[in-house]
């Protein structure tokens, strides 16, 4: 299995912080925030590479972090040509194009790389064995229904989805995609699937609702704590915890 870590967006509302650096190698608790993702990764059995998409405003910024990682699993780096944020491919676009270009066709664990949660990675790999060739997703409950319209908000039928909205303006509940999927090798194609019928490039949670409307779709909960590192007030808040926690 692969495990790819989206990192090719802009993160225009962290300026200044993210102006000319990436948001995942700004530090959590002294770290990285790209370096927790790892770590999780690099927990699981069967995991063989670790690839970062990212831009080419950046990239040699992460081939940096990648030649500085030593030991652990082999980490590469795949630019995906775009310079600014009017060009940039989406998150489902980058998903794509990694797929073509790496050639891959095994199962792929897909992650944000703004996704810091305190939970390790390998129950949800066992539930989406058990759950294989379906597409699994993880979601977190934030218990606030207004606050989940800020995300991909999730309804579930004895543990698949029933429904998944991309920032809906009435929120069906307060449990949130965490930008983190399995992917069995045998379902890479329907990304493409989904891009050539002109549908929207930008998060992956628009092709799970696509997805779910075919087929099923499972869903996997996380407990601890889970933040999307999406503007100032979120950064500071996991820098804290991740702190006061000894992450």
């Amino acid at each position: 299995m692969k495990a790819l870590i989206l990192a090719a967006g802009y993160a225009t509302r962290l300026y200044p912080l993210t102006r000319n650096y990436p948001k995942p190698l700004l530090p959590v608790a002294g770290k990285p925030i790209i370096d927790h993702i790892a770590a999780k990764i690099e927990a699981l059995r069967g995991v063989d590479e670790i690839i970062v998409v990212t831009n080419s405003k950046f990239a040699s910024l992460f081939e940096r972090w990648a030649k500085r990682r030593g030991r652990g699993l082999r980490a590469t780096v795949v630019d995906d040509l775009t310079s600014t944020p009017e060009l940039r491919r989406g998150a489902i676009g980058d998903l794509d194009f990694v797929i073509g270009r790496k050639g891959i066709t095994e199962d792929l664990l897909v992650i944000g790389g703004d996704n810091l949660f305190d939970s390790g990675l390998e129950e949800f790999a066992v539930f989406s064995s058990a759950k294989s060739p379906a597409v699994v997703i993880g979601a977190y409950d934030i218990k606030d229904r207004k606050k989940a319209g800020k995300y991909g908000v999730v309804s579930l039928d004895s543990g698949r989805v029933a429904d998944f909205q991309e920032k809906p303006a009435r929120p069906a509940s307060a449990l949130v995609g965490m930008c983190l999927y399995h992917l069995p090798g045998c379902k890479l194609g329907l990304v493409g699937e989904y891009l050539k019928e002109g549908n929207k490039k930008d998060a992956v949670g628009f092709f799970i609702e696509w997805l779910r409307r075919k087929e099923d779709v499972f869903c996997f909960v996380f407990g601890g704590r889970w933040y999307d590192i999406g503007h100032h007030d979120s950064y500071r808040e996991a820098d804290a915890y991740f702190r006061a926690a000894g992450k």
